[in-house]
């Protein structure tokens, strides 16, 4: 009985977390469904897309994907974690050269400073 468990998850990729994300979504899904019921048949597709998903045999398709969504996730996480710092930060002032979009910082407190971009050497003026 074990063996035959064995070898078919050796040939389906399994949960990954594309599939988490597709999970959550399900369980939110359905879950608002209970209350609004035109969000029931978006649920059922997640689900049906989500076993299909998991069920599938091409595992290179699969792997594809996850690494994809992988990739894009944590770009958005690191975009917000840079917001987070820039806003946090009571030591350096952070700015963009509004020529070539550089960021760059500068120590809080210098009051109006002239600048020259390290990129494009373009000077303009900003306050720390």
């Amino acid at each position: 009985m074990a063996e035959p468990t064995k070898t078919f998850w050796q040939r389906h990729p399994g949960f990954d977390v594309y599939s988490l994300f597709w999970l959550v979504l399900f369980l939110i899904l359905a879950a608002l469904g209970r209350f609004y019921l035109p969000l029931f048949l978006p649920a059922a597709v997640v689900l049906v897309y989500l076993l299909i998903r998991l069920f599938s045999k091409n595992q290179q398709k699969r792997q594809v994907e996850n690494a994809r969504f992988i990739a894009l996730f944590r770009s958005i996480f690191r975009w917000f974690r840079g917001r987070k710092v820039l806003q946090t930060d009571k030591e350096y002032y952070y700015f963009k050269c509004p020529t070539c979009g550089q960021s760059m910082r500068l120590p809080r407190g210098l009051g109006k400073v002239e600048i020259t971009c390290r990129s494009c050497a373009s000077r303009f003026e900003t306050k720390s």
